[in-house]
C-alpha cells in the first residue's frame, strides 16, 4: 500500500502540507482534491520522492521513500505536472530512454513499449521530436512513460490536462482498466474526472485533510443531495409552482430559474422529497414536463470545504 504518516512540508514560515495522513491499497482510485495552492503536488512530490518531507514519513509497499528510495521507486510510474520532457528527443527515442533506465530488456521491453504505444495511440507522432508536439500528445508521451515498466503504483498529477474530450475519454478507460490491480492516485481540480474514475476522493485545502470519502459520499454531504428539480411546461405557472412547493414541511428553500423555466426544491436535513413536492404539483395542477432528483453537487461541497 501507499502510507503516509504525519507527513509535513514546510518552507520557512509557509506549510505546505500539515500533518498529512493516509493509505491507499490495491484496487483503489484516490482523487487527491484541493484549490491551486492546496498542497497537493507538494505531497506527490513527497510521495514519490522529489523533495523530502520536514517531518513524517511515506512508504510505498514497505519501503520508505527516504531511507530506501531505489526499490520505493521502482514500485512507482509517476507522471509530473506539465509532464517535463528532453524537447530534443523523439517521442520513440524517449520512450527507448525510459525503458533503459527501468531495465527492461528482451521480450518485456518489446512488449511493454508496443503496449503503450498501442495504447495511447503514439504511433503517428513517434519519430517526431517532443518539442514539436501539441500538448495533447506530449501528455499523453508522458503517461507512457509514466506505464512503460507496468508500475504497482501510479501517481498522476492532473492526467488528462491538455487533452480533447476523447483523448480523456480514453485515458480515463486506461485508468479503470488498470485500476484493477494497482494503486492509482490522480491530482486534480476537475471534479467530473473525480466522479468518472476515482473510488475514493480526499480533499485538501491549506495543506490540510478536510475530507476522505467516496465520490457519491462527498456528493451526499451536498444542500443538493436528494433536491428535485422540476421543468415546467408553462413559463406563467412558475411563481404558483414556487408557492407551492414552498409550502411542503421538508422543502428548505426553492431555486428558480426562469430560463428553464425550472425550479429547485432543497430539501431540509436532506429528507426524501420526490412523492410530497410531486404531490403539491398535481393537487396546484402545475404541468411538470421533467423532474429528476438530485444525487449532489460536488463543486458544492468543494467550494463549502476549502473557501475558508
Amino acid at each position: 500500500m501507499i502510507k503516509t504518516e504525519h507527513l509535513s512540508k514546510r518552507y520557512g514560515a509557509l506549510t505546505a502540507v500539515d500533518d498529512l495522513s493516509f493509505e491507499v491499497r490495491p484496487g483503489e482510485v484516490l482523487g487527491f482534491l484541493g484549490p491551486n495552492g492546496a498542497g497537493k503536488t507538494t505531497t506527490m512530490r513527497m510521495l514519490t520522492g522529489f523533495i523530502a518531507p520536514t517531518s513524517g514519513r511515506a512508504t510505498i509497499y514497505g519501503h520508505d521513500v527516504e531511507s530506501d528510495p531505489i526499490a520505493a521507486k521502482s514500485c512507482i510510474g509517476y507522471l509530473p505536472e506539465g509532464a517535463p520532457a528532453y524537447g530534443e528527443m523523439t517521442a520513440r527515442g524517449f520512450l527507448e530512454f525510459v525503458a533503459d533506465l527501468r531495465g527492461l530488456r528482451g521480450a518485456v521491453r518489446r512488449a511493454r513499449l508496443d503496449t503503450v504505444i498501442e495504447r495511447l495511440q503514439l504511433g503517428p507522432v513517434l519519430h517526431q521530436s517532443i518539442e514539436t508536439l501539441s500538448k495533447g500528445f506530449r501528455r499523453r508521451v508522458g503517461l507512457a512513460l509514466a506505464i512503460v515498466h507496468d508500475p504497482a503504483v501510479l501517481i498522476l498529477d492532473e492526467p488528462t490536462d491538455g487533452l480533447d474530450p476523447n483523448q480523456k475519454h480514453e485515458v480515463r478507460t486506461l485508468i479503470g482498466e488498470m485500476s484493477r490491480d494497482k494503486i492509482i492516485v490522480i491530482s486534480t481540480h476537475i471534479l467530473e474526472e473525480v466522479d468518472a474514475v476515482c473510488t475514493r476522493a480526499m480533499v485538501i485545502a491549506r495543506g490540510r485533510l478536510v475530507a476522505d470519502d467516496t465520490p457519491a459520499g462527498l456528493a451526499a454531504r451536498s444542500r443538493y443531495h436528494n433536491a428535485v428539480s422540476l421543468q415546467l411546461q408553462r413559463p406563467d405557472q412558475l411563481a404558483a409552482a414556487r408557492e407551492a412547493i414552498a409550502g411542503v414541511p421538508q422543502v428548505a428553500a426553492v431555486e428558480v430559474d426562469e430560463r428553464g423555466p425550472t425550479l429547485t426544491a432543497l430539501p431540509a436535513d436532506g429528507a426524501a422529497i420526490l412523492a410530497p413536492v410531486s404531490d403539491r404539483m398535481a393537487q396546484a395542477g402545475i404541468a411538470v414536463s421533467a423532474i429528476r432528483v438530485e444525487p449532489g453537487r460536488l463543486d458544492e461541497v468543494f467550494r463549502t470545504m476549502t473557501s475558508g
